[in-house]
């Protein structure tokens, strides 16, 4: 395989790690959460999770072009603001605007909710599908073997993350989870079309979706410096 670069392997062992870091934090909350406390439990999680995850990204930077070249489309009009756009649209998934932000930097107690509006009505799991247009988008741009790579192993765990989270919300909310499963979807808009859900676009008009759009703005302007900055740790 002439296109198997060294890199390649490298990027599927960062991957295993952080989706067992990530995955088997999350599984043993319960445990941790009652043996260290809620708060400490989330200081730790972050603490493991987030240098695996710059690791990732710098990796992913500085090695994005690795490989085979199966496509380039980076000449086609209009491929730049599909990107953006599209990436802008995974991080309206990705963010977790459903959530607390102050429980998610543990400055109040960090708890598990069972959500039901909002992003839910659209895709019970919005990180999975955040993540998925986030990689169609990197790897429709790069076009190589090793973006492919990197996105199957990306959707991957997440598709793992969508058994896994429905397990351990069915384990702490029983028959409640069950019953906004029934009325829920994985797939974006499912819900939606069968009739179980409303669309109510008011429940997205909040202070949340404007860091949002701050984030993305934020990215576009220090893209070109993550590349450089991560172009110094090259390895």
């Amino acid at each position: 395989m002439t296109w198997w670069t060294p890199s390649h392997g490298i990027m599927v062992s960062l991957l295993l790690g952080f989706a067992i870091a990530h995955s088997g934090l999350a599984a043993l909350r319960p445990r941790g959460e009652a043996l260290i406390g809620a708060r400490a439990y989330r200081v730790l999680f972050a603490l493991v999770s987030l240098p695996l995850a710059v690791l990732l990204i710098s990796y992913f930077i500085l090695h994005r072009y690795d490989g085979a070249r199966l496509w380039n489309l980076q000449g086609v009009p209009g491929m730049i603001p599909l990107v953006w756009g599209l990436s802008a649209l995974s991080f309206i998934f990705l963010y977790p605007a459903t959530f607390n932000l102050l429980e998610i930097a543990a400055v109040q107690q960090p708890r598990v909710h069972l959500y039901e509006t909002g992003i839910i009505r659209i895709t019970r799991h919005p990180q999975m599908v955040g993540q998925v247009i986030w990689c169609v988008a990197h790897t429709l741009w790069l076009g190589t073997s090793f973006a492919l790579l990197t996105s199957l192993g990306l959707i991957a765990h997440h598709l793992f993350a969508v058994w896994h989270g429905d397990r351990r919300w069915r384990a702490r909310y029983g028959k409640a989870f069950e019953a906004v499963r029934s009325r829920t979807a994985v797939m974006p808009f499912q819900a939606i079309l069968a009739g179980q859900q409303p669309l109510k676009w008011q429940e997205f008009i909040r202070p949340a979706y404007g860091g949002v759009l701050v984030f993305v703005l934020g990215l576009w302007w220090l893209h070109p410096a993550m590349i450089r900055l991560a172009e110094r740790w090259a390895w």
